[in-house]
């Protein structure tokens, strides 16, 4: 059925097709935007040739400054060629902070689709932009290669290849991601108790929750894989247990055991510069996977949870926590920007593939929950955090990296408001049936999803005492 906005949509498309057709000369470049936006421009463009096109009062606006940046947006594919033009300079946003374009994304994934003119349109157009911005050229240096080169650097998800892989998303600064992340250092997604909490009681929260779902207790031992600057182990050592983190970036690792000596828990926590295949210890009480299995490759989530399993005692608890598709379908590795500046090699697939992985290796799966509202929330504080010290993060890391996180978060929140990637925890147990399950509770309190600025977000709250262990 056609509906009165696809008429109008169809229409838009029409008029500014006929609008280029009907000229014999050379068009312009906001002509050719407006020709495969269909005329629907949800933002003010300008151009270096002097062209512009959409609303004159639009509040975001994108300005293309230099010949190259339409290079990077004609050979880039998807998203990567937006990311090349704008990291480099060559692409300038208006009406956002560079550390929160989330507003201007926000309006372009919202209102802005592409279509694909007819054949003797696009002729048109490709001779209007210039033969010579077809051929690729080089890409910024904060780019990573293609994954087919990576080959070089080794296997994918090898411990080589892997090694590189963290030291390209982790070791960009302590002194940056304390801006970032602020005092808490976690770079994983926190539980908010309340919309209006701090990302700080957020993120003190989440450890709460894994701790307790963990059923740990003073004198319990946990491993915590993917350990990241030690939050897991250092709250767990803080309350009597014997942690032990391991994560394959160096300054992760010297900034967490820093803060274990600052905070006099060398008896208790400690945090290994390694792989967490070369685990050695067993007979954990508990394991905490808290932000590692998007690194870990989707045909090895049989061998990872085989090794986590085995690093348990019998009845054990293990707590995975990862971003997740929303299906079970979709390719798993990363594309584009997001693969290229973010997370080399890293992949995604949904809860259920996680689930039945975890099962098939012997593990007993308690209890499943998707906490995909609270990682919006938490890219958002992340987000103010950058813009508030913007000034800061450029002198430490640079112009371009800086944008790229910028860009990054943002599109991420956006991604976790609308559904395309989402959080879950999966609990497991090292057992079927045993004797020592009778402590858990017969059924775990919860409360259901409360919406509050178009925003929804789980809020925990305090289980009635008939339910508290």
């Amino acid at each position: 059925m056609t509906t009165p906005k696809d008429r109008t949509d169809a229409a838009a498309r029409d008029d500014a097709a006929n609008t280029a057709e009907a000229g014999s000369g050379k068009l312009t470049l906001a002509e050719v935007l407006e020709i495969f936006a269909g005329g629907r421009l949800p933002l003010r463009f300008t151009a270096y040739d002097g062209s512009s096109a959409g609303p004159e009062n639009a509040p975001f606006g994108l300005d293309l400054k230099t010949p190259r940046g339409t290079t990077y947006l004609v050979t880039g594919f998807g998203d990567l060629g937006l990311a090349r033009a704008y990291i480099t300079g060559d692409l300038g946003i208006e009406g956002v902070h560079p550390g929160d374009p989330y507003e201007l994304l926000k309006a372009l994934t919202a209102s802005l689709e592409f279509t694909r003119p007819p054949a003797r349109l696009m002729a048109q157009i490709v001779r209007s932009i210039g033969f010579e911005h077809l051929r690729p050229i080089a890409p910024p240096p904060q780019e990573v290669p293609p994954r087919w080169r990576r080959v070089a650097g080794g296997l994918r998800h090898s411990k080589t290849r892997d090694a590189e892989a963290i030291h390209h998303h982790y070791d960009v600064s302590n002194t940056f991601y304390e801006w970032v992340l602020g005092s808490s250092m976690t770079y994983t997604c926190a539980c908010y108790p309340r919309l209006d909490a701090s990302l700080e009681e957020a993120q003190e929260n989440k450890y709460r929750l894994v701790f307790e779902k963990l059923r740990l207790k003073p004198g319990d031992r946990l491993l915590d894989v993917g350990c990241g600057w030690g939050g897991m182990a250092r709250y767990a050592a803080r309350r009597g247990v014997q942690a032990v983190g391991v994560t394959l970036s160096r300054e992760q690792t010297s900034w967490a055991q820093r803060a274990i000596a600052e905070e006099g828990l060398a008896e208790r926590a400690e945090v290994r510069y390694g792989d967490y295949r070369d685990i050695a210890e067993t007979g954990f009480d508990a394991v905490s996977s808290i932000g590692l299995l998007e690194h870990i490759g989707v045909r090895n989530y049989a061998s990872y949870f085989r090794f986590l399993r085995s690093r348990l005692r019998p009845g054990g608890l293990l707590l995975n926590h990862c971003i997740t598709r929303c299906d079970n379908k979709a390719e798993p590795a990363a594309q584009g920007f997001i693969d290229r500046y973010v997370f080399p090699d890293g992949e995604l697939t949904g809860s259920g593939r996680i689930i039945t992985e975890a099962q098939d290796a012997g593990l007993e799966v308690l209890h499943e929950e998707n906490l995909r509202p609270h990682y919006a929330l938490t890219l958002r504080d992340w987000c103010a955090n950058l813009v508030e010290h913007w000034d800061e993060a450029v002198a430490e890391i640079g112009l371009p990296a800086a944008k790229v996180w910028g860009l990054y978060m943002a599109g991420s929140r956006l991604a976790f408001e609308s559904g395309g990637i989402e959080l879950h925890h999966v609990l497991a147990v090292n057992s079927r049936g045993n004797s020592d399950d009778a402590d858990l509770p017969l059924r775990p309190w919860w409360t259901p999803y409360r919406r509050a600025a178009g925003v929804a977000a789980v809020l925990p709250s305090t289980p009635p005492r008939s339910v508290r262990r």
